[in-house]
């Protein structure tokens, strides 16, 4: 048999923090590449969350920027955050997959390098997941990579599986999900919108993902071409959708979230 990307990348780590042994509620998974001009803002962001029983796994995927050293300074003060060294690159999706082999936390949440959470987000899903959602979710502002307000993505009240198949509705620097109701789930290892088919792959059990209309999050805009990048994400959404549910339910699937995305564009989330 084959080995996988992900067989092989947890083999090539580094832990840098094993005399830790407490085990928290929330365990953060944020991939680094190259994030020193905004990983700072991203590690405070989380590092002053009004819930405090969590760690950070910083999985670093071949940094060359002095991002590692900056999240070494700060783990000497802070031992919730815990730094994961890869000695190759692999990519988010494999960085997310290791980061949750090796988290602690029953509640597992994604954070990427250059975004930010807002003070309660933490304090606001962790009870309802207490109480057996499977996933929460949140509304979060859209910002200019100067920190601009562009906006804010407003969350459904709840998504099932059937409604997930128009498009992505689960911002993924957002959703904290319950592992032990889903067991050792995994992200696909896609080039793009590898969040969409973990979220789809969750829905699919039966769960339905509870939306919470606070804004709890901020999602840096990309200063790369919008107009490129929207064409690479619509296409990998229909190779999600297609990969999900075949050909001609792809196609449905797929006018739903042109449709969805023409009306976000008119304001109507």
């Amino acid at each position: 048999m084959r080995e996988s990307p992900s067989s092989r990348h947890a083999a090539e780590f580094l832990m840098d923090d094993e005399g830790v042994g407490s085990t928290p509620r929330v365990s953060v998974i944020t991939p680094v590449r190259n994030a020193c001009s905004t990983l700072l803002q991203t590690i405070t962001s989380v590092q002053t969350q009004t819930f405090p029983d969590w760690e950070m796994l910083l999985v670093d995927d071949g940094s060359t920027d002095g991002s590692v050293e900056l999240i070494e300074r700060l783990a000497r003060r802070d031992p919730r955050l815990r730094l994961i060294r890869s000695q190759t690159r692999h990519g988010a999706p494999a960085a997310r997959n290791l980061g949750i082999r090796l988290a602690r936390g029953r509640f597992i949440a994604f954070l990427d390098a250059d975004d930010l959470w807002l003070p309660e987000k933490l304090a606001c899903q962790v009870p309802r997941l207490e109480a057996g959602a499977g996933i929460v979710f949140s509304s979060y502002r859209r910002i200019s990579p100067e920190g601009r307000h562009l906006g804010v993505v407003h969350a459904r009240p709840s998504v099932q599986y059937r409604d997930a198949l128009g498009g992505n509705p689960i911002g993924c620097l957002t959703g904290v999900w319950d592992r032990e109701r889903f067991g050792p789930a995994q992200m696909p290892e896609l080039p793009m919108r590898e969040d969409y088919a973990f979220w789809l792959s969750l829905l699919r059990q039966g769960a339905t993902a509870e939306g919470l209309p606070n804004v709890l999050a901020e999602y840096r805009v990309s200063s790369n071409s919008r107009s490129s990048r929207k064409f690479r994400a619509a296409r990998a959404t229909w190779g999600v959708l297609h990969r999900e549910v075949g050909f001609a339910r792809a196609n449905v699937g797929f006018a739903l979230y042109v449709i969805r995305s023409i009306r976000r564009r008119l304001g109507n989330n």
